[in-house]
């Protein structure tokens, strides 16, 4: 077999719009793994938010968390990239100033000064119950691995803009989106040098498999440094044209089960 591990990403790849993992898609898994080819999720979610997708598939092994900050299979990690504690401080005095919503992860708690519409979203949909917490020292209380900006709104939006410029040059931005939300932008926060591309060259390296032999399929611009990596690259058809451009193969979209349309074509 040509490509020893699967790697595939969440949110618009394996769940769509109605929030859940089409038979068609999880049968295709289970099927790559009864032929011996390890799959591993690439997913901006926090590892705790990605539990009921890892039950529902059977998944063991290590999995991508955070966009790329953390690699782990949730009892000892391969890869970890913290936002530096100076950073995360500054981050949140930034945000108190500007009158912005601003999540925090550690690799296994979500912390929010303050609940509102978000934190709903995460509780229902991810799967994250969160910590209301003073944001107050927390640098030095927790390792901060993700922070995170979500905005419903063209004020809320100018916001982030805000705090993006505010901190490019110290921490990296990708927007992600979620099929059963389709009004709502999600902004992952991490350290300036994470990707998913990194994170699975680690993963790649501990497993000992060459990077030409890893096939990754996405949708998210938050996936073009992992589809640049791998030897067979597969964006879904959902995918905006900058992800679909740095594909060897485009699948059908999310809610036609364009994964299992490409594990069918390419490994089973």
């Amino acid at each position: 077999m040509k490509y020893k591990l699967l790697v595939v990403d969440i949110d618009g790849t394996l769940i769509g719009k109605d929030g859940n993992i089409s038979e068609e898609d999880r049968e295709a898994l289970t099927e790559v793994r009864q032929r011996g080819i390890g799959v591993s999720l690439s997913t901006g979610r926090a590892a705790q938010g990605c539990l009921p997708v890892i039950e529902r598939l059977a998944l063991d092994g290590y999995h991508i968390f955070f966009d790329g900050a953390l690699v782990s299979n949730f009892s000892e990690e391969v890869y970890a990239e913290p936002i530096d504690s100076g950073v995360v401080r500054e981050a949140i005095e930034f945000a108190r100033q500007n009158d912005i919503y601003l999540e925090l992860y550690s690799a296994s708690r979500f912390f929010v000064e303050r609940e509102n519409w978000a934190t709903e979203i995460h509780r229902e949909f991810f799967n994250l119950e969160p910590v209301v917490v003073d944001f107050s020292g927390i640098w030095e209380r927790e390792r901060i691995i993700k922070g995170g900006l979500v905005t419903a709104s063209p004020e809320e939006a100018a916001k982030v803009e805000k705090f993006r410029l505010q901190f490019k040059h110290s921490l990296h931005f990708s927007a992600a989106k979620s099929p059963a939300y389709p009004g709502v932008d999600f902004t992952n926060v991490v350290d300036l040098g994470v990707s998913k591309g990194k994170a699975l060259a680690a993963l790649a390296s501990h497993f000992k498999i060459p990077m030409a032999e890893v096939m990754a399929i996405g949708d998210g611009t938050n996936d073009i440094p992992l589809l640049y990596s791998v030897g067979l690259a597969v964006a879904m058809g959902n995918a905006p044209d900058e992800v679909k451009a740095v594909a060897h193969y485009i699948t059908l979209d999310v809610d036609h089960s364009g994964l299992a349309a490409a594990v069918n074509e390419f490994l089973l």
